[in-house]
């Protein structure tokens, strides 16, 4: 456990370290997210934050090549021979191109066309490096018949994971609190099937892919939560989402469906559950966004400001508040994921049901404050910006502004999609 937790530090200290870089290197580039009536940021932000993620994911992992501790994640021995286990670094090379993707895409604004062919190819080159998604949890546990079918719903889940944590990247500190929450209960159990499956041997590539998803948004947070100086933008959010769905796709492998029966069923199921689990929220979001824009008769990617980050607001909540409560949904459905593996199916629907009433409680109870977010139409309605000219000064006179503007409007939404 000590090692894994010198990853995540190791992680979250680059993540820190660098952030700042990625801000400079964003307001050098244009990187910058300008306020848009869909927003909910006042002043335009810099927006490069997954190039620090990116670096911290990079360096833990180099750093954790060199540990003797997790040799067996980078060699695995085949009848005695030691060979070379290139799944983690197939896992970083992805990221990095949707990185770079990203970066493109916060700098130039790619169209979507350009952008699902990049993260097809992140996904296609992570897959080749053996990190494929080999059964599903259809029947019991079915083995996906052919390396074509196994590659190309590989390809899917990760392009949706991606997509998914880039809906939910609403709100200051949203998305990376989601991932550092759900991470941490995906850590917890992976690390715990690790010393159950393998009890000589603790190594173990999701466990360390996880630990160092943790740290980089650990790191990054304290730039990132409200108010924000800095967005992780596309860069970030396709990178979180490709390690999540990397990690979860490999825990897969861990599961025997021959060994699998009765009361062991519903644990067996947790290494497919908890990943949708803890992106739950963005998967929801996404999915009710994709429909709701389709029946409207529009793109799937026409931005509007329904999400659920935009409804919280809509119930009267502050930013801060409202991204605290979507933590603690997704700490209730993470962490019930999670403990279906130690009680019984009985005694964690009871346990779930609380947390779930505690959250709709803090979600729709008296801490919301009268004001609301301002919908479409609301925004129509409202009076135009005061701008009030200042007379020129006099020669000789102090600088005087030559405008001021007056009762700046109400934003929604730092993601560029949402």
């Amino acid at each position: 456990m000590r090692v894994y937790l010198l990853v995540m530090l190791v992680a979250a200290a680059v993540t820190f370290l660098t952030t700042p870089f990625a801000r400079w290197l964003a307001t050098r580039t244009g990187a910058i997210t300008a306020v848009r009536d869909r927003d909910v940021h006042t002043i335009p932000t810099p927006r490069l934050g997954g190039v620090a993620m990116l670096l911290g994911l990079v360096v833990a992992v180099v750093l954790a090549s060199q540990m003797p501790f997790l040799e067996g994640v980078f060699v695995s021995d085949v009848d005695g021979v030691p060979i070379a286990d290139t799944r983690a670094w197939g896992i970083v090379g992805a990221a990095a191109i949707v990185c770079v993707l990203g970066v493109a895409d916060d700098i130039w604004d790619l169209d979507w066309m350009t952008k699902l062919a990049g993260q097809v190819l992140a996904a296609g080159l992570m897959a080749s490096q053996g990190v494929v998604l080999f059964t599903l949890p259809v029947g019991g546990f079915q083995a996906l018949p052919s390396s074509r079918v196994q590659l190309a719903v590989t390809i899917l889940v990760v392009v949706v994971a991606m997509n998914a944590v880039n809906f939910v990247d609403g709100l200051d500190g949203l998305a990376a609190g989601l991932v550092a929450i759900g991470g941490t209960a995906f850590f917890l159990y992976s690390y715990a099937l690790t010393l159950r499956t393998t009890p000589d041997d603790y190594s173990s590539l999701a466990t360390l892919v996880v630990a160092a998803l943790v740290g980089v948004c650990v790191g990054f947070l304290p730039y990132n939560f409200n108010p924000a100086r800095i967005f992780m933008g596309d860069s970030g959010s396709m990178v979180l989402g490709l390690v999540i769905s990397g990690a979860a796709i490999v825990v897969t492998g861990n599961i025997d469906p021959g060994e699998t029966s009765g009361a062991e069923r519903l644990p067996a199921f947790i290494p497919l559950l908890l990943p949708l689990a803890v992106i739950l929220l963005p998967l929801l979001d996404m999915g009710m966004a994709v429909a709701r824009r389709l029946l409207a008769g529009k793109s799937p990617f026409h931005p509007d400001r329904m999400h659920l980050h935009h409804r919280m607001l809509a119930l009267g909540h502050s930013h801060r508040r409202a991204v605290l409560i979507l933590y603690v949904w997704t700490a209730v459905f993470a962490f019930g994921a999670v403990a279906l593996v130690r009680w019984d199916a009985r005694t964690v629907a009871v346990g779930l049901g609380v947390a779930s009433v505690v959250a709709l409680v803090l979600t729709l109870g008296p801490l919301r404050t009268r004001g609301r977010f301002l919908d479409d139409q609301d925004l129509a309605a409202a009076p135009p910006v005061a701008v009030v000219s200042a007379p020129r000064p006099a020669p000789g006179a102090g600088a005087v502004p030559d405008a001021r503007v007056t009762n700046p409007p109400t934003t929604t939404s730092p993601s560029k999609e949402a």
